[in-house]
């Protein structure tokens, strides 16, 4: 089983339309601070990023940010973080995320959002890493993707093994009880 000791939540830099994405925020940033597990994410005070960081940190718990300089207009950074981490580049963001955590959720989010999960899946899949990715899907946010994902396994694109390296679950709790449980994939 694998040792969730700090955890690289990504999420938007807003909250979205659905109150549910922010509970849910709010709820495992709450969770992560009680089980005494840091979080680790984009560095914003915004969107969904500010929601979970306030959580955890109103809660006692650590957290870690991550975020470019030139992001600094956009996701202004937040002042109440346990370590601040600037970097130049969106691409020196992902890379200290992940040496900074154990494990990987997806929270609803944008863009972004799909790229630093895309690029960890894509690391996982090429045996970088064997860290546990699972997706928070908060009000069937995560659904098509998940269609998409198996479209892909039955086109051909990815194998049924490879498709398991992302597991969805549908509450803060499920989450970290399936990061607990889960056995590295290599």
């Amino acid at each position: 089983m694998v040792a969730v000791r700090s955890l690289c939540v990504f999420c938007g830099s807003s909250t979205g339309n659905v109150g549910a994405h922010a509970a849910a925020a709010r709820e495992l940033g709450a969770l992560l601070a009680s089980r005494g597990i840091d979080l680790v994410y984009g560095g914003a005070q915004v969107g969904l990023m500010g929601v979970i960081a306030d959580a955890c940190l109103d809660a006692g718990g650590r957290v870690l940010g991550v975020i470019p300089r030139g992001l600094f207009s956009r996701e202004v950074p937040h002042q109440r973080l346990t370590e601040l981490h600037e970097v130049g580049s969106m691409h020196e963001r992902k890379g200290l995320m992940y040496e900074l955590s154990d494990a990987f959720v997806a929270l609803p989010g944008g863009m972004g959002t799909v790229d630093e999960l895309a690029e960890v899946a894509t690391w996982g899949q090429i045996g970088l890493h064997a860290k546990p990715v699972v997706l928070l899907d908060v009000a069937g946010f995560w659904g098509p993707f998940v269609t998409l994902l198996d479209g892909m396994v039955e086109a051909g694109f990815l194998s049924p093994a490879n498709r398991g390296l992302i597991r969805v679950a549908t509450t803060p709790e499920d989450t970290l009880d399936l990061l607990a449980a889960t056995q590295p994939a290599r």
